[in-house]
């Protein structure tokens, strides 16, 4: 990269790059080089601040950028597995490969795409970290690497156009066939799978599966972690975490069977509702059982009490008023309520009927909360948000 364009990068760093297309650029200055690159650091800005922040790195195409992992993420994996040697198989971006080389003494880098070994040569040579790259497919690196002492993966939907994925079948490379030449090469492997996956479908098509991490940000639900050791016969931990507000809730197979929550007849003084590594998780009974709680439905998932279990992890409300859904809600229940949230959990209409029907302009703190509870009874819910 020129002086002239990595100027005119620091110059435009904030504009807006659909209008900046549109105008003119110097002569020495490519201009969809440009475009990208100040596209990708605004975009990392948030998601990854440290690289952004980083005058000398270079970025590929959107789509890596966008789909690549977060600083927070990254560190989360990183925190997971530590030794000797490690082999990120589906390089990409290579931030994982970056974070996660902190963890051990000897790191490899494998990415079929070699303008993206280029850059992540250039990029991890910058960032000073001691990483070395190889241009292959993972099928065929396996074939004649050494052993490490854990082996990461990112498998990547065959489907490109962002139908749900069915299967590990589904991903390339299908870590499923590849299971046998991987624990040839290592005692451990982990995964990184999209958080739209069938958690039930992780242990039905992988074995060795020692721990499942769903990993949420700010309420999001951002991937799904399998950490696999080989030989494995145990109960699978899982662990659900929202890395912003430090929330982890642990359980091991099997617990969300055994466990027992009562199904509440009325709706008490606090309803709660989990955050989304929690939801993903799916281990609803097990959720009430802990925190002391009582479930509206076993397909509502929102819970209530009439003390305050001030360590939940996800929102809670104070609840002011409830009634059933009827004609009488808007000129009783929400007689003087002209704003607030409104929320839907397992009921016939939808939020933005409701907001209609109740003329309700938007509020971060005041909730209609629509749901079903016990004997299939639909209510609405006046109330206030306490965290």
């Amino acid at each position: 990269m020129n002086d002239v364009t990595f100027n005119f990068i620091k110059e435009h760093l904030n504009d807006d790059v659909k209008c900046l297309a549109l105008s003119a650029f110097p002569e020495d200055v490519d201009k969809n080089f440009v475009i990208n690159q100040i596209y990708a650091r605004q975009l990392l800005r948030h998601k990854l601040p440290s690289w952004a922040a980083d005058d000398n790195l270079l970025f590929p195409s959107h789509l890596s950028v966008e789909q690549c992992s977060s600083e927070l993420t990254a560190l989360y994996k990183a925190s997971l597995v530590r030794g000797d040697t490690f082999a990120d198989l589906t390089g990409g971006l290579g931030v994982d490969a970056c974070f996660m080389s902190k963890s051990f003494e000897i790191s490899h880098y494998v990415e079929c795409q070699q303008q993206l070994c280029v850059l992540a040569e250039h990029n991890f040579a910058t960032l000073g970290v001691n990483i070395k790259v190889f241009n292959d497919t993972a099928e065929s690196f396996l074939q004649h690497c050494g052993n490490y002492d854990c082996i990461f993966l990112d498998p990547a939907r065959r489907d490109n156009y962002g139908r749900k994925m069915i299967s590990l079948h589904d991903c390339s490379p299908d870590v499923s066939a590849l299971l046998p030449p991987l624990f040839q090469k290592t005692g451990i492997i982990m995964l990184k799978l999209s958080p739209m996956i069938d958690i039930s479908m992780i242990l039905r098509e992988l074995s060795d599966v020692a721990e499942i991490h769903v990993v949420a940000v700010k309420n999001e639900c951002k991937e799904i972690l399998v950490l696999m050791r080989q030989g494995f016969t145990g109960k699978t931990k899982y662990c659900c975490s929202d890395l912003k507000d430090n929330n982890r809730f642990v359980y091991q197979e099997g617990e969300e069977d055994d466990a027992l929550c009562q199904m509440a007849d009325n709706v008490g003084h606090f309803l709660y509702e989990p955050n989304a590594a929690l939801m993903k998780g799916g281990a609803f009974k097990l959720i009430g059982q802990r925190y002391g709680l009582s479930m509206l439905h076993k397909n509502s998932h929102l819970y209530t009490s009439d003390v305050l279990s001030d360590s939940f992890p996800g929102r809670v409300f104070s609840v002011q008023a409830y009634s059933d859904f009827n004609k009488k809600v808007k000129k009783e229940l929400l007689k003087d309520l002209t704003a607030a949230s409104v929320i839907v959990r397992n009921f016939p209409v939808k939020a933005d009927e409701l907001r209609k029907m109740y003329n309700l302009k938007e509020n971060s703190q005041h909730f209609v909360i629509a749901t079903t509870m016990k004997g299939n009874r639909k209510i609405i819910i006046n109330a206030l948000r306490l965290y």
